[in-house]
């Protein structure tokens, strides 16, 4: 559910937020907008929360940076929030969050619920933690008439854009910095990034423009390539709308977990054991195919009818322009496919100010047309005008417009959003630094598709001639949906693993993954101690063939 098209306004509403502030007696902290002594920051508060909920006492200071009149006539800063306990482990974790920005998430140190950190908060394991909005404000009172595009009209103003791909996150961290170690005493001994979907945009960003900054990226479900992927939005749209008029009822939920236990039951098994899980995704491309789903003449159930299988694989395969060039990239068959969030993003969501429409026709709408595009496209933000905008999109006419650059918007989308280096990955700088990028993403995730982790990470392995594994190393996780969720074991501790190869050297051959007792789509059959490696690509987890299937220690990483 964190995402680069959700706004995080409301992703707050629906996770919650278990850190509420004390706000009486003095201030936690002597870090103040005088002593901080940068003319561009201003530090408005510090305050005490006790510990409480797994979290531990800290001191919550928030601030403001580059307040400014925008090209819109609208009103800007960085917000942020350091929070900083009174048991320090010498680190400094930079929170970057999902959706699109434009609030000032807790500082825990990650989402979704530490899953990605072993069920565990950075806070609570001691870290100091930044979060910020990324440069703008999501429920501005000038935006409200705007309806569901209010999240992404600062896509309006030029340097709105810059800060949310980049900008808001290089002028923070020294910042952030600075002030740890005028509240400690001392500064950061190490300094990591994290975060999903949009906030491993982030990290992914940040290794390439200020590697120098960070010993350890953590990149979740990384929406790298951003503005193309949201291209996928509109055939996403279309090809659905194919099916049923009303999108909402294109693939329903039975279509769904059709769809899904077939796959599973075609590839189940190519791992070793049958245990619900695609972990040899590679071989379950040859092992399944979608056509085996339409109805055979006089067939009504257990069966898809031809037109819905078809807009499936439009989907799959990802968008093209009229001569066939890929606009951004195909998806793989993974048995997590129509579970977790999946329908939720393309088809049909459980939140009702949207009338129930997916996250890609509200959020994604509202995105693509006011934040990838140049000029920024004005839309009406009702339900019905932003499915409109996404039905009438031109592959040919509109696609190119997230290159396009003008006398206002001096950065195009792909510029401001992804890493410099995106098609032609090389790190060097990172590497130069000694840093460490661990990267994970699920293979059922329905917004950013992992063939497209997969790509980069070969490009990036080909050019360091077969090394890549020295800098960066990419697990993908069977069954997972977008940042969690699904038929899936997606609890796991990537963080240690990633602070053991930054500071003693031990890269990481696997992260144990174990359920997550939220998660209401695992399976009861499942043991509720089973786990599995999570390998690093391009190996996946085989069962060695001897030994309790349900744990981690029989299986091993073996290439495809």
């Amino acid at each position: 559910m964190r995402t680069c098209l959700i706004s995080a306004a409301v992703l707050v509403v629906l996770l919650g937020s278990t850190a509420l502030a004390r706000a009486d007696g003095e201030p936690c902290s002597s870090v103040t907008t005088a002593s901080l002594g940068i003319s561009s920051v201003e530090i408005t508060g510090s305050k005490t929360q006790d510990a409480a909920n797994g979290l531990p006492k800290h001191c919550i200071l928030t601030g403001l940076a580059n307040r400014r009149t925008g090209a819109d006539g609208k009103s800007y800063a960085i917000g942020f929030e350091l929070r900083l306990p009174a048991e320090w482990n010498g680190r400094f974790l930079h929170q970057v969050n999902g959706g699109n920005d434009g609030v000032v998430v807790p500082a825990l140190g990650s989402l979704p619920e530490g899953l990605a950190s072993g069920g565990t908060v950075p806070l609570a394991r001691g870290f100091a933690v930044l979060s910020s909005d990324s440069g703008h404000s999501g429920s501005d009172p000038a935006n409200k008439s705007l309806g569901l595009t209010a999240g992404a009209a600062f896509g309006l103003d030029p340097q709105a854009r810059r800060d949310y791909g980049y900008a808001a996150d290089m002028t923070l961290s020294p910042v952030a910095k600075q002030i740890i170690a005028l509240h400690y005493g001392r500064k950061p001994e190490r300094s990591y990034m994290a975060g999903c979907s949009n906030g491993g945009r982030h990290a992914m960003v940040a290794a390439s423009r200020m590697p120098e900054n960070y010993d350890g990226f953590l990149v979740g479900n990384p929406g790298f390539d951003l503005p193309r992927a949201a291209i996928q939005h509109a055939w996403d749209v279309q090809a659905f709308l194919k099916v049923d008029p009303d999108l909402r009822k294109s693939i329903t939920k039975e279509d769904a977990q059709l769809v899904s236990s077939r796959i599973t039951e075609a590839c189940d098994a190519l791992d070793g054991v049958k245990d619900g899980l695609t972990a040899n995704l590679a071989a379950c491309q040859k092992a399944f195919d979608l056509k085996s789903l339409v109805c055979a003449p006089g067939q009504n159930s257990a069966c898809l009818s031809e037109a819905k299988v078809d807009a499936l694989k439009m989907s799959l395969a990802g968008p093209k322009n009229s001569k066939g060039e890929a606009l951004y990239s195909d998806w793989p068959l993974d048995g997590g496919i129509g579970t977790g969030n999946w329908r939720t993003w393309k088809v049909e969501s459980p939140i009702a100010p949207w009338n129930n429409y997916p996250i890609i026709a509200t959020m994604g709408a509202a995105s693509l047309n006011y934040i990838f595009s140049t000029p920024p496209v004005v839309v009406e933000g009702s339900n019905e005008k932003l499915v409109e905008a996404l039905k009438a999109y031109d592959f040919d006419k509109d696609a190119p417009k997230i290159f396009t650059k003008d006398a206002t918007f001096t950065e195009s989308a792909m510029d401001f959003m992804t890493p410099p280096d995106i098609d032609d990955p090389k790190l060097a700088a990172l590497q130069k630094s000694g840093g460490k990028m661990l990267i994970y993403h699920g293979q059922a995730d329905p917004v950013f598709s992992v063939n497209d982790s997969i790509r980069w990470y070969d490009r990036l392995n080909k050019n360091l001639q077969g090394r890549a594994d020295g800098v960066a190393r990419l697990f993908t996780i069977p069954g997972e949906t977008h940042c969690g969720g699904g038929v899936t074991l997606d609890k796991f501790d990537a963080l240690s693993a990633l602070i053991d190869w930054v500071e003693k050297g031990k890269a990481p051959e696997r992260v144990i993954a174990s359920a997550n007792p939220a998660n209401k789509e695992v399976p009861a059959s499942w043991s509720p101690g089973r786990t599995r490696p999570l390998c690093p690509y391009p190996s996946y987890a085989a069962y060695s063939g001897q030994g309790d299937s349900e744990d981690a220690a029989n299986f091993v990483c073996k290439a495809p």
